[in-house]
């Protein structure tokens, strides 16, 4: 469906940023150029009478993508967490739109129940109740199971939602190749890559087993971990297009009045709150990255609850450890290995002068060391530390955007809970704790362990694997034979010490 049809959708949408006067404020974040500048104009400003008016108490970027719909709603949710694209100020603004539309009829609700589940609603719940949440993509209501007489709350996507976000969506990448045809300086931004990746979330959030796969992991993950629990995924109530999971009782996390009324601590919410979050980041790999208090509860004996899992957060081991020794050094204060762990990881050109890094680095960090403790943020050194490596050519990794904005909202939440917490001296254990396990002894011993497995599957492999590798470099010339044989046996003594090395050895060959 991508094409020049969908050139209405973007006038309309220049229309309605003019009308409510987000256009100037969007073009900024974007740093735009003049010809795209005009470009947008051109789109949005002749035709302004066709713009929807919006609810003027917002701001005016919030205003306009509420009244564009569902799609740009969450298109700018999605752009919220990326303040590398949008810039800080925009992204603040996008954090706070509000996710709330009128909701479709009950009937309606009932009737893709029934079709998704293939029994009638009466069969299955015998109480299920008006929505009492509606959002762009979904709504919720609250149900009892009829055979076990069980609460639960009830996900049903709107009716037509798929077809109405591909339409957006389509015209989307429209708009992403004219930003790229006429403003070449924005390539540095991928505004085809954003484009991709909120297709992506899309796509995940348009099927609802996927978001249910995502807490059964999530909830696999977290079993163990005191003070913390999760709505439990009703599989068999559950399908595409609807979510059946338990009811979460308790008091909203953003209500610090009824907090206090039900006799909770808020000290020791605000320190496990964000504690949870660094274990699931860290230990896991996995974490909710839409951890605000509209998606967390206090249950009456105390615990956290987490609910909403259309937005989970991934980092793959190795980007753990890296990021675990950045932080490591920075609580040192050893400035200069932060910097070669950078240049090791590879995540800045090997060109650039690592002594400028390293003093770069500590302009970042010994401002923020000498605020008061309970004024020390982690979000802000994270932040920071972006705009560093931005500078000295860093390439934006959208996992790591999405954990600084996390930890952006959980520092926020447990700041809401106590004003004087401590971050480094609440999250001082966890990180410690990772660390001793993922660079120290243990580390090294998980390692071998994880080698010896590697060996014990490819071990039988290799003399023929590397036999064949020889008997193919035969017809090459004789420099090259003694270069790459060279390379073999230099390949296995550095490769031998990790398992990650023997199967880039294995990959070589094959």
């Amino acid at each position: 469906m991508r094409g020049p049809h969908n050139i209405w959708r973007l006038i309309r949408t220049g229309a309605t940023l003019e009308r409510t006067g987000a256009m100037n404020v969007v073009l900024d974040a974007f740093d735009a150029t003049p010809a795209l500048r005009f470009v947008a104009k051109a789109l949005g400003k002749p035709f302004k009478f066709l713009g929807y008016a919006g609810d003027p108490s917002m701001p005016p970027a919030t205003r306009a993508l509420t009244a564009l719909g569902p799609a740009y709603i969450k298109f700018g949710q999605v752009l919220s967490t990326r303040p590398d694209v949008v810039g800080d100020e925009l992204a603040v603004q996008l954090r706070v739109l509000q996710d709330k539309l009128p909701p479709f009829s009950i009937e309606q609700a009932k009737a893709e129940v029934e079709k998704e589940l293939g029994l009638p609603v009466d069969a299955i719940f015998s109480d299920f109740s008006e929505p009492v949440a509606a959002a762009s993509i979904a709504q919720v209501h609250r149900a009892t199971i009829a055979e076990t007489q069980e609460d639960v709350a009830v996900k049903v996507l709107r009716p037509g939602i798929e077809k109405a976000f591909r339409k957006d969506v389509d015209a989307f990448y429209l708009a992403a190749r004219m930003v790229e045809l006429f403003s070449p300086g924005s390539r540095r931004l991928r505004p085809m890559e954003v484009i991709e990746h909120f297709d992506g979330v899309v796509r995940g959030e348009l099927d609802l087993r996927l978001e249910s796969s995502a807490a059964s992991e999530f909830a696999a993950n977290t079993k163990g971990d005191a003070g913390f629990q999760l709505p439990a995924i009703k599989w068999e109530y559950s399908a595409r297009r609807v979510m059946t999971l338990g009811w979460a009782d308790g008091v909203p996390m953003g209500d610090n009045a009824a907090i206090d009324a039900a006799g909770h601590d808020r000290v020791a919410l605000g320190d496990r709150v964000l504690q949870l979050f660094l274990n699931h980041a860290l230990r896991d790999g996995y974490f909710h990255a839409d951890m605000h208090q509209g998606n967390l509860k206090v249950a009456p004996n105390g615990d956290i609850i987490a609910y909403d899992f259309g937005i989970m957060g991934h980092i793959d081991e190795y980007t753990r450890r890296v990021y675990a020794e950045i932080l490591f050094g920075f609580i040192r204060k050893d400035y200069k290995r932060v910097a070669e762990v950078h240049f090791e990881a590879g995540y800045v050109p090997a060109d650039k002068d690592v002594d400028e890094f390293a003093r770069a680095l500590r302009a970042v960090g010994e401002p923020i060391f000498g605020m008061d403790a309970t004024r020390i943020s982690m979000a802000r050194l994270l932040t920071y530390l972006f705009e560093v490596t931005e500078r000295f050519g860093m390439e934006t990794r959208t996992e790591l955007i999405l954990l600084q904005r996390t930890m952006v909202v959980v520092e926020g939440v447990a700041r809401s809970l106590n004003p004087h917490i401590n971050i480094w001296e609440v999250s001082n254990p966890i990180v410690t704790d990772y660390i001793s396990k993922s660079i120290g002894p243990r580390a090294v011993i998980k390692d071998l362990s994880k080698t010896a497995m590697v060996l014990a599957r490819f071990g039988p492999r290799l003399p023929a694997l590397v036999e064949n590798a020889l008997i193919r470099q035969q017809d090459e010339t004789p420099p090259q034979r003694p270069a790459f044989r060279r390379w073999i046996i230099l390949s296995a003594i550095v490769g031998a010490g990790t398992a990650t090395g023997i199967i880039a050895i294995l990959q070589a060959l094959s």
